[in-house]
């Protein structure tokens, strides 16, 4: 019989039951499998959840969904070996200058420019990065097209109580409007989550009360940069001691101009009774806001910052702040615990910016994730003037993963040995 060329109906349905079969097959190996990532091995820390301890954890599209002590290699598809490293939230470093090349003279300051994020704070475990006042109500809409929807790091922002930033004049209270701010905020909530002043050079409040109103009236905190200093006008006791609300900021904590020591060089007490009131203090390091002189009595006296952070800029990169592990690297040698530096740079500032959907790893969350190591030998640190501090710890991102994806990976801890790859791998 001469061929048609249409397959016969027994063949069909044999084909049929094949495919059902291949079908059910890989359904079965899918089920089996039912995480994406696993990440085995590693000594866990989670402050919201108290977890300082030994756990794997699994992910799936993007999310947190199981931790555990051992969790099966043979349940994920794909498995990372974080044996002898530290598994954390992803870090949230809380000030930062992010808002680059929209605005003419987009400066932070005396001209140091603020940086693409992605090549500052996925390398050093950072996440989320808050930009610290670089864009007023004017320019956040160019801030958000040109950066923030661009951008791997998670971006968030204090916005600027100066309408334009610290593009232009800080010193225009007529561009100072509460009321404006503090309704552009309510337009981005949860993507705006505070009000920023500073740099402010007269010894009136003006522009710390404008600020205060904003965040009144957006339901926000806000973030002081003090500035110039007025002991009598304007105390700096007066600001943290009367003025800021509960869970309103002052950042650069050891800056050296803070009134923080008393004659006999120990910590004057107000700061610690102002940070009992609610105050947050954060480190906000830079490249004029830490100095050894400062840091070393008050934290042997006790006081630490509430959250660790960069104040990332590229003034400040390539001195002694250099990255966020490089900071929190200082506390750790300065005797804060291992575990409560983390917590300062993952779930504290989240709960201060009321984002409290980041910096912990409950199932269902999302997962963005800092692998580390803490590296022992001989370190060195040093502040803004050049003050040269030794160490014998110092903590080094392996990993970054963001939304479950791996965007950061220093000794190719998931990649494949080269030799298992097929001829035609591609670059990821």
């Amino acid at each position: 019989m001469e061929s048609t060329g249409a397959p016969s109906s027994s063949w069909l349905g044999s084909a049929r039951a094949l495919g059902l079969w291949g079908a059910l097959a890989i359904t079965t190996a899918c089920a089996a499998q039912p995480y994406d990532l696993l990440l085995k091995g590693g000594h866990l820390f989670d402050a919201k959840n108290q977890i300082d301890a030994p756990r794997d954890v699994a992910i799936t599209r993007g999310r947190i969904a199981a931790v555990a002590p051992n969790i099966a290699a043979d349940q994920a598809r794909k498995v990372i070996d974080v044996a002898g490293l530290y598994v954390a939230p992803g870090f949230i470093d809380l000030h930062t200058h992010v808002f680059t090349g929209i605005e003419p003279r987009n400066t932070i300051g005396g001209g140091v420019h603020s940086l693409w994020p992605d090549g500052f704070t996925l390398r050093a475990g950072v996440t989320t990065a808050v930009d610290a006042g670089s864009s007023g109500w004017r320019n956040f809409p160019a801030f958000h097209q040109h950066i923030i929807k661009l951008s791997q790091t998670r971006i968030l922002a204090f916005l600027n109580i100066v309408g334009f930033g610290m593009s232009r004049n800080q010193q225009d209270l007529g561009d100072a409007d509460p009321a404006v701010t503090a309704s552009f905020i309510r337009q981005h909530p949860g993507l705006i989550v505070g009000v920023k002043t500073a740099h402010w050079r007269y010894p009136t409040w003006d522009i710390v009360e404008r600020t205060l109103e904003a965040g009144r009236l957006a339901d926000v905190p806000i973030m002081v940069d003090f500035g110039t200093f007025f002991p009598q006008q304007r105390p700096f006791e007066e600001l943290v001691g009367n003025r800021l609300r509960p869970g309103d900021i002052t950042t650069h904590v050891y800056l050296p101009s803070v009134p923080m020591l008393d004659a006999q060089g120990r910590l004057r007490p107000y700061l610690l009774e102002a940070q009992r009131r609610g105050v947050i203090f954060d480190a906000g390091h830079g490249a004029g806001s830490f100095e050894y002189r400062q840091a070393v009595p008050a934290t042997r006296d006790g006081f630490w910052p509430n959250s660790i952070s960069t104040d990332l800029h590229a003034g400040n990169i390539n001195r002694g702040m250099k990255d966020m592990a490089h900071v929190m690297s200082k506390f750790l040698n300065l005797g804060l615990p291992l575990p409560e530096v983390i917590a300062r740079s993952t779930w504290a500032p989240a709960q201060i910016i009321k984002r409290p959907d980041l910096g912990h790893l409950s199932v269902g969350a999302g997962a963005d994730i800092a692998v580390f190591g803490q590296r022992t030998g001989k370190f060195g640190f040093y502040d803004i003037v050049g003050g040269r501090a030794s160490g014998d710890r110092k903590i080094e991102c392996e990993l970054t993963l963001r939304d479950g994806q791996v965007v950061w990976d220093l000794n190719g801890i998931s990649m494949e040995p080269w030799e298992k790859l097929p001829p035609n791998a591609r670059n990821k």
